[in-house]
């Protein structure tokens, strides 16, 4: 039997016998009219939706076992790790042949890949511990800037017509990604001075993505505009891993992007990096909240729904599948990354991956934020649910209108059972003739009874609110 097949069937045994979950409680009296049916990668012309592959340069994963899953997907991008450890084995000698067929497969089953340029070559820093020289910079010495300009000359060059788009370097203010320095913006920008000119002498068309900060270090950024950052990329990218995806971030947004616009209008921001993990206890980032299957797939759909919603040009979920013995810049650790799409131990998709297939129907390049203003108002009885923390969005698809709306939680994601009323706008680029709502957690679409039209509104006398986004739409939109 197909393995999505009874991964969805544990997904959704596992979310209806879950006794924490209320949303399923709200719903049961609505007629269920289908699902939002997923759409291969190849079908989808464009979108800003992206997924971690990166960590192949310490082969982490087996990339031929995840492919099936991607096609399925939707995404049409993939970030990948360029593996100059892995690449130049013998000084002055490439052999691309690994990378080729990671680029090779995505480009096959309509996914672009983006590349992350990095990391260091123990050929040139001896002493770093490890192979893979995580985090070691190329800059220290004259030989070691001669080999990275070559190596990223070599790179630019080999992927012609394949790959144009380079993000140089991973998290540089971090002390495990700058090894073994203290980092600073001005050596950043200094490898990124030092890197850009050799991509472009060869690949005058290539878009040079330059940040991959962590977090979203405010201070690092406007220190690396200050020394120039600015001069040289098309992008600016960042790792919000925070764990409650809404907090500040409309703050942190606009403050970046007031920084560019004093330094260098026009720079696009890509959410380069993040996730969740599915259970406690393993590596990398957030790793010891009180996570689970269901609640990553939450936070996945809060963390790109609210990216969304601010006009993020890229977003890129980290990562397609467990990373078991995560490899990071300390070594081995002995534990799982358990943030991926799919389980590490079978490839088998998780929650996360119906959830994540389902915006990818729903929010390709077609979907554009529209401005469509929506009320709440407490059912009598229930006047404790605070409307005013809701948040919601709007978006236009093919003249239909999409409303966007949540009600954000702690790190226990979850919310007891609660209903409002709601009071939709519609434009004329934006309408709906026959409202629905989909619940992206599983695709399921259901008939929303009882709704009425008054002139470009429509309002919704008693509908659900949950602790992940809900989506009214037109029927058209959700069922095709």
């Amino acid at each position: 039997m197909n393995m999505d097949a009874i991964s969805r069937r544990r997904f959704l045994g596992t979310c209806f016998a879950a006794t924490t979950s209320s949303l399923f409680a709200q719903t049961a009296k609505l007629p269920v009219l289908g699902k939002v049916a997923p759409r291969d990668s190849l079908a989808i012309a464009a979108s800003p939706l992206s997924v971690g592959f990166e960590t192949l340069d310490r082969k982490m994963f087996d990339p031929e076992r995840t492919y099936p899953h991607l096609a399925r997907l939707g995404v049409k991008w993939a970030r990948v790790h360029t593996g100059w450890c892995r690449t130049e084995l013998k000084r002055g000698e490439y052999d691309f042949a690994w990378l080729d067929a990671v680029v090779d497969r995505l480009l096959k089953i309509g996914i672009q890949p983006w590349f992350c340029v990095g990391f260091g070559n123990r050929l040139y820093t001896p002493e770093a511990p490890f192979e893979s020289a995580v985090g070691w910079i190329p800059t220290r010495t004259e030989e070691g800037r001669r080999a990275w300009v070559r190596y990223v000359g070599a790179l630019a060059e080999h992927y012609r017509g394949r790959v144009k788009h380079f993000e140089i370097w991973n998290e540089p203010q971090g002390k495990s990604f700058w090894r073994p320095e203290e980092p600073g913006a001005a050596k950043y920008v200094e490898l990124v001075k030092l890197t850009v000119p050799a991509i472009r002498e060869r690949r005058p068309d290539a878009v040079i993505i330059g940040g991959a900060v962590a977090g979203m270090d405010t201070k690092f950024f406007q220190a690396c505009m200050e020394c120039g950052l600015g001069e040289h990329i098309q992008k600016a990218s960042f790792h919000s891993y925070r764990p409650l995806p809404e907090h500040n971030y409309e703050a942190d947004v606009r403050q970046w992007r007031k920084i560019i616009a004093k330094h260098k209008p026009g720079i696009a921001l890509w959410h380069g990096e993040v996730g969740a993990a599915s259970q406690p206890g393993g590596a990398g980032g957030r790793a010891n909240y009180a996570w689970t299957e269901q609640r990553q797939a939450k936070f996945m759909l809060r963390r790109f729904l609210s990216d969304l919603r601010m006009e993020i040009e890229l977003v890129s979920y980290f990562h397609t599948v467990d990373l078991v013995n995560y490899f990071g810049s300390e070594g081995p650790s002995g534990k799982t990354n358990f943030k991926g799409l799919l389980r590490g131990t079978d490839y088998t998709p998780k929650p996360a991956y119906f959830a994540y297939q389902c915006l990818c129907a729903l929010f390709d390049a077609q979907t554009v934020r529209a401005d469509l203003p929506m009320s709440f108002a407490p059912l009598a009885g229930a006047e404790s649910v605070k409307t005013e923390e809701i948040v919601f969005a709007g978006f236009a698809r093919n003249g239909k209108a999409l409303h966007v709306y949540w009600h954000p939680c702690g790190h226990e994601m979850e919310r007891p059972d609660e209903r409002i009323a709601l009071t939709l706008a519609t434009r004329p680029d934006a309408k709906m003739t026959q409202p629905v709502l989909v619940d992206p957690l599983t695709s399921t679409v259901y008939q929303l009874a009882g709704a009425e039209q008054r002139g470009d509104q429509w309002t919704l006398a008693d509908a659900p609110l949950a602790d992940h986004p809900l989506i009214v739409t037109d029927r058209a939109v959700a069922l095709g």
